[in-house]
């Protein structure tokens, strides 16, 4: 019987076809398995695997990324944690490394000083400089953290490892100002070491690299000669300075044509921009709160 247009197809021929293509696939299979080296369904195959290869792998490379998204973040995550440690590591290896540069200069200032006192025999009180002298006020100044506590007067002498730094200018408990050799009001009794004539040693002001001192010999006659330590001569009772104290070293040597003499520009020994650890000369037998170094005898 013929089929009218527009009815719909029998379930039968559905089943035949179905039945068909299974048969066919099954087919094929049986000649993929039995084929010793080449099968029948290769070039079928390959032509397949060039059609689709190219898509698979152009998937594969679009969805790579999303797929190792997870495991990108927590790298990320780690390389971060793994930087703040590191960067907390430095900063603590920072600050030992200037605590270390720190501890070993002022060892080697002690040292120093108590060759200095070793060398010269008078008593010294420690102290630590905690302030500078503000240059508008044109004066060269600085704080010591030691006052009458310690044993310090007015009009004491106060030197480092390197030599002379100036004289107590004036004190109260605590604390005391020293007035810097380098100070333009300062005027020290110095005399050179290799001749042993004396002069007075003049500052000018100037605290830096290039700060320079001014000798005046008594004896206009002596040249001074470069090279040569200038030392104080000192004062009376010791006050305001001290005896054999280095102040500097003869740099050049000059004269005006008002002068008769020659004048000696001193570099002083002292790095007055640098100061930390000093020592305050006392009388032997001074009452302090703290050690008193080259005193025996001291409480």
């Amino acid at each position: 019987m013929r089929r009218r247009p527009g009815s719909p197809r029998r379930p039968q021929s559905s089943r035949t076809v179905l039945g068909l293509l299974v048969l066919a696939c099954v087919t094929v299979m049986v000649l993929d398995a039995n084929a010793d080296e080449s099968s029948p369904v290769d070039p079928l195959r390959a032509g397949v695997g060039a059609v689709l290869g190219p898509v698979e792998s152009a998937t594969g490379t679009a969805v790579r990324p999303l797929r190792e998204l997870p495991e990108s973040v927590r790298t990320q995550s780690s390389l971060r944690a793994e930087l703040r440690e590191l960067e907390r590591t430095n900063a603590v290896l920072r600050q030992e490394l200037a605590t270390t540069a720190l501890d070993r200069n002022r060892a080697a200032e002690l040292d120093g000083l108590l060759q200095t006192v070793e060398d010269t025999g008078y008593a010294v009180v420690p102290a630590r400089v905690v302030g500078y002298g503000a240059a508008q006020s044109f004066s060269r100044t600085v704080t010591i953290d030691a006052g009458t506590t310690s044993g310090i007067q007015a009009d004491q002498t106060v030197l480092s490892d390197a030599g002379l730094v100036g004289r107590v200018l004036r004190v109260d408990r605590r604390t005391a100002t020293v007035l810097l050799v380098a100070d333009a009001d300062s005027v020290v009794g110095g005399r050179l070491a290799s001749s042993m004539e004396l002069g007075f040693v003049r500052g000018r002001g100037d605290v830096g690299g290039r700060g320079r001192l001014d000798l005046d010999l008594a004896d206009g006659s002596v040249v001074p000669g470069r090279g040569d330590v200038v030392v104080t001569w000192g004062s009376r009772a010791g006050a305001p300075y001290v005896a054999g104290i280095p102040i500097g070293i003869v740099r050049a040597v000059y004269s005006t044509p008002r002068d008769l003499a020659k004048r000696a520009v001193v570099e002083p020994l002292v790095d007055f921009t640098a100061l930390d650890l000093v020592g305050v000369v006392v009388p032997e037998g001074t009452t302090s709160d703290r050690a008193v170094l080259g005193a025996e005898d001291s409480p």
